[in-house]
């Protein structure tokens, strides 16, 4: 039995504590669970078919991308923050399973925008099956994530859906402008910056933030969960290019240099041509112009060259350490921000 302002409550009951006064030592009673926890819980919640059964035609390859598994770091964001102000809110599972779902609808079909033959090891949707099966396979795929939104409670569903919406409408931005920057050769840092901001970094932030909606965060806590998701967003992917240029296969998985080979733009790439000399670029462009046997090992050394490599690591330990910086100022309880830190420093720091 737990006694708050005078009233008792059991194990079972969530008392709904509204002064600034009391609320930091009523957490107290609900302890925070690590990344790897809720992670396996979140699996289990979410790892059943979210689909009917007919057309079997339509429904299978969702089930089977699924099945595919995942990182699955965005919903176990949104319950992280919903945790980071009290008892995990039930809902928080309805939003943590659309943003999954929206999540999975994206690599659908970036997965037919780039023709990429596998994801995780597997065959694509649209190579397993056929392109047209892919496209409505992700389309109902966002539909049902909208369908779990319809799920929450009324007094949530209008600030959800708006930062939802807003949030889905950003990452087709960044998506676009991805594409665009493939036909053309000149991409300022700025510009690249922004494109992965929207494609990648705002939906953690999203995530962070509806987490912190449905725990009545205050504005300004939600405005630093979300600040904190997108700098955790923009780390992760500099960790990213940075593993794929210079990463060890053994823990990778797969041989350096695969966005060299395929000319991608990433911001080494985008770094490298702001910052070399003009024989460099000339070599550079050269190379991505070409298919020599020696691409990827006289890229790799011209990135050695302007220090491409080092650049990297400070620049995403800036970015690493902003999302810290608005973590530690998030007004709850010191001990309930470790975990969320202990993740933005296993995504970033990780070397696979």
């Amino acid at each position: 039995m737990l006694l708050v302002s005078g009233t008792a409550f059991s194990s079972h009951q969530r008392p709904v504590v509204k002064t600034a006064l009391i609320r930091p030592y009523f957490l107290y009673f609900w302890p925070m669970q690590s990344f790897e926890e809720l992670s396996k819980k979140f699996s289990a919640h979410f790892d059943r078919s979210h689909f009917p059964e007919q057309p079997a035609s339509l429904y299978e390859p969702n089930n089977y991308f699924l099945s595919l598994g995942g990182k699955r770091f965005r919903p176990v964001l949104c319950l992280m923050a919903n945790e980071l102000l009290g008892e995990i809110h039930p809902d928080a599972w309805h939003v943590a399973t659309a943003i999954e779902l929206f999540h999975n609808f994206t690599l659908i079909h970036d997965d037919i925008m780039d023709k990429a033959p596998l994801r995780r090891g597997q065959p694509t949707v649209h190579s397993k099956y056929n392109e047209p099966t892919a496209i409505l396979a992700g389309d109902v795929m966002l539909v049902k994530a909208y369908d779990y939104i319809t799920k929450l409670g009324p007094e949530f569903i209008p600030r959800i859906l708006t930062l939802f919406n807003k949030t889905a409408a950003e990452v087709c931005e960044g998506q676009q402008y991805d594409m665009d920057f493939e036909l053309r050769d000149n991409v300022s840092y700025e510009e690249y910056l922004h494109m992965i901001t929207l494609k990648t970094s705002v939906l953690l932030a999203a995530s962070l933030q509806m987490g912190g909606i449905l725990g009545g965060g205050s504005l300004g806590n939600l405005a630093l969960l979300y600040e904190a998701g997108k700098k955790i967003g923009l780390a992760f992917q500099m960790q990213d290019d940075y593993l794929d240029a210079f990463g060890d296969p053994e823990k990778f998985g797969k041989q350096p240099g695969g966005d060299i080979l395929s000319n991608k733009k990433t911001f080494l790439l985008i770094q490298a041509l702001e910052v070399a000399n003009a024989a460099q670029k000339q070599e550079l462009r050269d190379l991505l112009n070409g298919n020599a046997a020696d691409k990827v090992a006289r890229v790799l050394q011209l990135y050695r060259d302007c220090k491409i490599d080092e650049w990297a690591i400070a620049q995403k330990d800036l970015f690493l350490n902003d999302a810290l910086r608005y973590i530690e100022e998030i007004a709850v309880l010191a001990k309930r921000k470790q975990p969320l830190k202990d993740l933005a420093l296993l995504l970033v720091k990780r070397d696979y």
